[in-house]
């Protein structure tokens, strides 16, 4: 396999304090290597042998020898253990458009290695998005509503699809090495779609780590409530939102890329990081714990040969959305092409009690048409200020994506080596 997509961002001390330069995210090794895929439409994945139909109510492996293909919905139930085999190849049926769920209690197991991923994906010839539904796993890990569970409000069978709990060190098992392709298939009776990766009530023990979203319809990965710690997440060229996180999750996301393209963004928006509390807020139970996410070491970025052409064109958004009565930490990443870099939402008042909870550091925000926004608004200036105190150390730049963002796979460019080559200020 080889990776078409490579972000190279250097930046020049500019600080009279100690600093230094990190290569990588986090590292100098290129960890996108040998299990990402960035054309996956190329590849041929064979045809199905095996058939998922059903509910899988006992503990069950599949075998990197057979392909699968998910007919309809298929719930994993009864506290059974699913186990994927490394290098498994599961193909989402296109016609009644194949959808996973791992209902609560149930376990995933599906642990690829670095040179033998598992792969989610279409099966139909002509590969796009929204071919078939994608993955839920749902825990019992807490939520922010009244009664401590919920459901999924998708077209699925309600009496399977409830998660929440009181137990935030649950494990809903293990994704590691996967790759989830063209997912996120319409909702019956709805404009929405559905997610290529849901996690619902997902509990710390949890292992997620190296999980690629590609072509999704609807969002990429979202996480409804729940503790999961996320490394090395690839969202990209997602219809929908890359990162969104709601209903109390106490998220922890790092070392991960998002990727964007002006050309394949939803109504709902081309944020890359969504960050809210609710959608409805008389289901809130406040006081319990409201959605903290702490984000560290992201690269959020809108592959274009001219963002300045397309943010004129109205054609992009912010890359990051901030909701009222919640909080986000996003450190040491960069974000780059959109309009503006950062929205809050226009219900949060800018005084110091807010802006507290909403920490933005040690960032480089690049040819973004404005830094930091309240919704609707066209001033900035107290956010300017606020976020413009050098102990928050944001640099900016204007730099072109035909300067700043180099394709690694060009022949021309012999060193591979570096993923993700960007600066980040640490101040002693």
């Amino acid at each position: 396999m080889k990776n078409i997509f490579i972000i190279w961002v250097f930046l020049m001390t500019v600080c009279s304090v100690n600093a230094q330069q990190e290569k990588g995210i986090i590292g100098s090794s290129n960890w996108l290597n040998n299990w990402t895929e960035f054309k996956p439409s190329k590849v041929d994945y064979g045809e199905a042998t095996q058939i998922l139909a059903g509910n899988i109510s006992e503990n069950t492996k599949l075998a990197k020898k057979d392909v699968y293909i998910i007919q309809g919905n298929v719930y994993v139930t009864n506290n059974a253990v699913l186990t994927i085999e490394p290098g498994t190849v599961i193909i989402g049926d296109g016609e009644s458009k194949g959808t996973l769920i791992i209902t609560k209690g149930a376990q995933i197991i599906a642990e690829g290695l670095e040179t033998d991923p598992i792969v989610f994906t279409s099966n139909k010839s002509l590969k796009k998005a929204g071919d078939w539904g994608g993955i839920i796993i749902l825990g019992d890990a807490p939520i922010n509503k009244f009664g401590n569970y919920s459901s999924v409000n998708f077209d699925l069978d309600p009496s399977l699809t409830t998660y929440g709990g009181l137990n935030p060190a649950s494990s809903s098992g293990v994704l590691k090495f996967v790759r989830i392709e063209y997912a996120g298939k319409k909702v019956r009776g709805s404009s929405e779609s559905f997610n290529a990766l849901l996690l619902g009530g997902i509990g710390n023990k949890t292992i997620l780590e190296n999980i690629m979203v590609s072509y999704a319809a609807g969002d990429s990965f979202e996480v409804l409530g729940g503790e999961p710690v996320m490394t090395k997440m690839v969202s990209y060229k997602s219809n929908g939102i890359d990162f969104k996180f709601s209903l109390g999750a106490q998220a922890k996301i790092d070392n991960s890329l998002a990727v964007r393209s002006s050309y394949l963004t939803s109504s709902a928006g081309s944020r890359c990081l969504d960050v809210s509390s609710y959608t409805k807020k008389d289901e809130v139970d406040f006081t319990k714990k409201q959605t903290l996410v702490t984000a560290t070491n992201l690269t959020l970025a809108n592959d274009s040969d001219n963002i300045d052409q397309d943010i004129k064109a109205g054609l992009v958004k912010e890359g990051v959305y901030v909701a009222e009565n919640c909080s986000l930490v996003l450190r040491k990443s960069v974000i780059s092409g959109f309009s503006p870099a950062v929205v809050f939402d226009n219900k949060i008042e800018i005084n110091d009690k807010n802006l507290k909870k909403i920490r933005i550091e040690d960032m480089y925000l690049n040819f973004c048409n404005g830094n930091i926004f309240t919704e609707g608004s066209t001033e900035n200036e107290d956010l300017e200020s606020y976020y413009g105190n050098s102990a928050f150390f944001i640099l900016y730049s204007k730099t072109s994506n035909l300067e700043t963002f180099n394709d690694f796979a060009n022949p021309r460019r012999p060193d591979f080596r570096l993923a993700l080559s960007k600066f980040t200020a640490a101040t002693k």
